[in-house]
């Protein structure tokens, strides 16, 4: 018999907006969507730590040891089925919608039960399509850490749970112009803090990932500074300039969510090793070999997100 105990996790529900509908208008053709939708989940989930519980019909549970990561991964299916859907008719698009929350849950083998979970499902039905709500220990978590904006919802109301859950919608982008339909036990509080505009959110580092470009700059700038002082006829700072450069490219690449993360990474790197071959110049683009290398990784990449 499985041993049960309790754990701390962040408990991701998703399922898909009107699916008896597609399924009474194309069968298999929706069929193949919802595999291919899960492939995509399943394969993000996985890249941010996360772990797929268990699949009923159109929906999907998982867990994340990560709040943050959990919020990034919402965040990059939704991008990801968004570029889906957009090739699709508007009648046959399969749009999920996605709840998160941060609850102490019973763990029984490979299963997770409780309030926990009951509030993260409560959280998905009230996403819009395309969608994601979060509870309030999620976003007291991932507020300053997730370049999107929140929308404060008001308490949401669980059974089995006495009090009103606070609930959040992620703003991040056009598919999710409806707003969610959260049950409120009484008139909404104001925003606890400010909201960003998801465009707004997409070029705006986070308050975090401005001071570190700050300091990054500043020590750049330093090193320049005692390398012009101290000039004996070589330009010694460019290799440690170079590094911060893509410190810095990587600490943005981390929270921006405009492109896909790995890909970028990628070019960062082409872009870094670019970089030292022509400090380094002695008449060879030694560089090109393995920036190729890099770039069909790249391509390999792009193509299977397609």
């Amino acid at each position: 018999m499985s041993e049960t105990r309790r754990k701390l996790t962040t408990i991701f529900c998703a399922d898909v907006q009107d699916y008896t509908r597609l399924m009474g208008a194309d069968e298999e053709g929706t069929l193949a969507a919802l595999k291919r939708c899960r492939e995509a989940m399943g394969r993000l989930i996985e890249s941010h730590g996360g772990r797929v519980i268990n699949t009923w019909g159109d929906g999907l549970i998982a867990d994340f040891p990560s709040v943050v990561e959990a919020v990034r991964a919402a965040v990059d299916t939704q991008n990801e089925l968004a570029g889906f859907n957009a090739r699709r008719p508007a009648d046959g698009r399969m749009l999920f919608r996605i709840g998160i929350n941060l609850g102490d849950v019973i763990v029984e083998g490979d299963d997770i039960y409780g309030d926990g979970v009951n509030i993260a499902a409560r959280l998905q039905t009230s996403a819009a399509a395309g969608g994601i709500v979060i509870s309030s220990t999620v976003y007291d978590q991932v507020r300053n850490k997730v370049a999107v904006g929140f929308e404060f919802l008001g308490p949401l109301m669980v059974k089995n749970v006495d009090e009103g859950v606070p609930s959040y919608a992620v703003k991040i982008g056009d598919a999710r112009d409806e707003t969610p339909s959260a049950e409120r036990s009484g008139p909404a509080r104001p925003q606890p803090a400010p909201v960003m505009a998801a465009a707004e959110a997409e070029t705006t580092p986070a308050p975090g990932g401005r001071r570190l470009y700050g300091v990054l700059g500043v020590i750049a700038a330093v090193l320049i500074g005692i390398n012009l002082l101290s000039w004996q006829g070589v330009f010694w700072a460019r290799f440690p300039v170079l590094a911060l450069a893509v410190i810095a490219a990587l600490a943005w690449n981390r929270d921006q969510i405009r492109f896909n993360r790995k890909i970028t990474l990628l070019a960062i790197l082409a872009l870094g090793l670019a970089g030292i071959n022509l400090f380094t110049w002695t008449g060879q683009f030694w560089a090109v070999w393995p920036i190729l290398g890099i770039a069909a990784v790249m391509g390999v990449r792009w193509s299977m997100r397609r």
